[in-house]
């Protein structure tokens, strides 16, 4: 059987796929996993602490009810954060040293969906090895406390949303002895689309405590309009906005903000390549990146390395995943990586992707540099790219077919060091991502399409 856990937690369209009973059962069995008797909070009498946050989407409601209803059944005292971003929760995880936390989001998936995904102490997203142990005793019967063992469930969103916005806003701008809260982007103005998600009151706040004049945008949610024509999959609506209202940039989140991508003034889209090679230099330049080293994933446009390599810094690879790239981080004491997708983890102030950061930092880097968004992003070309999804094929046979491996050998030596190719199997679908980069748009054209055909009809279902 395949794992219920994919690439970031459990993910399914609610109520169907992911129900109150299999909420209920997760929180039921990461309790038993993650409630080690020789880490329980000793300042708090001994008892268990389990924090939960959520987005926008109605159903986080029934979700967090069914997914606190386990925890706290299994002994945990569960204080509800209500609607807070992914990475909000994986900081408080830390800085409030509870046993775990939880999120209750499918990030920029559409509204219908929904998802369950848990951080270990100190805010960390667990390893493929704890996933797989919740997995194992779900839904099995043990002995569950009883009496005064059973936990407790609270409520508390505005102590919870604040000290996050605090921690934020003093990445870029520490408060001093004088007690002054500095305003390091005070004169730049920035559109923010906040997707109708879980950062359409963090961001705002944030960026303008941080003195930067906000128009905002996509920051009523209503249960239903999460990433719906907004956001970072949808940056249509922020370009046209940038650009109407003279601002210097604009930056969308996805609904749960753990991403983050960019526009130029002039309205160009700016991707999570070309944000973390700005952010990369900048660290290089403030003696903060760890070993000259940005950690990226597979999918990064050949562009940001090449531009990375002139500059004296290196890149390192991982798989697809802002959790893996975090493991190469921790693996490696790097301090900066992260994916095209806008997922920057900058370890310096947090354990995993926080669009927020990203845009806050971002920001600051356009100020300091004293040059343009449009002007730092043109420092790092992206080569022209194709990808295509080709559905309905053996996903799990890509590197065991002669012919598929030939003919990206072909390709491969066809394009030489002006390009390359990927084929990567989809987390969740029956589906083969089939990517290429070249030197023209025209040739990743032509290359990504003779590939697909090649996967199509080589691993038909």
């Amino acid at each position: 059987m395949p794992r219920m856990f994919g690439t970031d937690g459990v993910r399914g369209l609610a109520n169907r796929v992911l129900t109150a009973q299999l909420a209920l059962e997760l929180g039921d069995a990461a309790v038993r996993v993650l409630g080690d008797e020789s880490e329980r909070s000793d300042q708090f009498e001994g008892r268990h602490r389990a924090l939960v946050g959520r987005d926008t989407r109605v159903s986080g409601d029934f979700l967090a009810a069914a997914l606190s209803a386990g925890m706290s059944a299994g002994g945990f005292d569960v204080i509800d954060a209500g609607i807070i971003p992914t990475p909000g929760i994986a900081y408080l995880t830390s800085v409030l040293n509870v046993e775990m936390g939880a999120v209750i989001s499918a990030s920029h998936n559409p509204m219908p969906d929904n998802g369950i995904k848990f951080f270990a102490r100190g805010g960390f997203k667990l390893p493929d090895t704890k996933e797989d142990e919740i997995e194992a005793v779900l839904g099995q019967d043990w002995e569950r406390p009883t009496g005064a063992g059973v936990g407790r469930i609270s409520h508390d969103s505005t102590t919870a949303t604040n000290l996050y916005i605090d921690h934020l806003v003093s990445s870029i701008a520490p408060v001093g002895p004088n007690k002054v809260q500095p305003k390091p982007l005070k004169g730049l103005k920035i559109v923010a689309d906040c997707a109708n998600g879980a950062t359409s009151v963090v961001a705002p706040e944030a960026l303008r405590r941080a003195g930067a004049d906000v128009i905002v945008i996509n920051a009523s949610p209503d249960g239903y309009n999460i990433n719906k024509h907004a956001g970072s999959t949808h940056p249509e609506q922020l370009q046209a906005m940038v650009k109407a209202s003279d601002a210097d940039m604009g930056v969308a989140f996805d609904g749960d903000a753990d991403r983050c991508l960019a526009v130029d003034e002039d309205g160009n889209l700016v991707n999570g390549d070309q944000i973390m090679g700005i952010l990369a230099r900048a660290k290089k330049r403030q003696g903060k990146l760890n070993h000259d080293t940005l950690v990226v994933t597979v999918m990064s446009n050949l562009g940001l390395k090449l531009a990375l390599k002139d500059m004296g810094i290196r890149t390192v690879e991982t798989a697809v995943g802002d959790r893996y790239v975090l493991e190469e981080m921790l693996r490696g004491n790097y301090s900066l990586g992260g994916e095209q997708s806008g997922h920057v983890i900058n370890r310096e102030f947090a354990t995993t992707g926080d669009g927020t950061l990203t845009a806050l930092t971002l920001c600051n880097e356009v100020v300091q540099s004293g040059r343009s968004l449009k002007e730092l992003a043109a420092d790092f070309p992206q080569l022209p790219q194709t990808l295509v999804n080709v559905p309905n094929v053996d996903k799990t046979a890509v590197k065991d077919n002669a012919a598929v491996q030939d003919a990206i050998a072909r390709e491969e030596a066809l394009l030489g060091e002006t390009g390359r190719v990927l084929l990567r199997a989809s987390g969740t679908e029956p589906l083969v991502r089939v990517m290429a980069e070249a030197a023209t748009q025209e040739q990743a054209d032509e290359v990504c399409e003779r590939l697909a055909a090649v996967v199509a009809e080589e691993l038909a279902l």
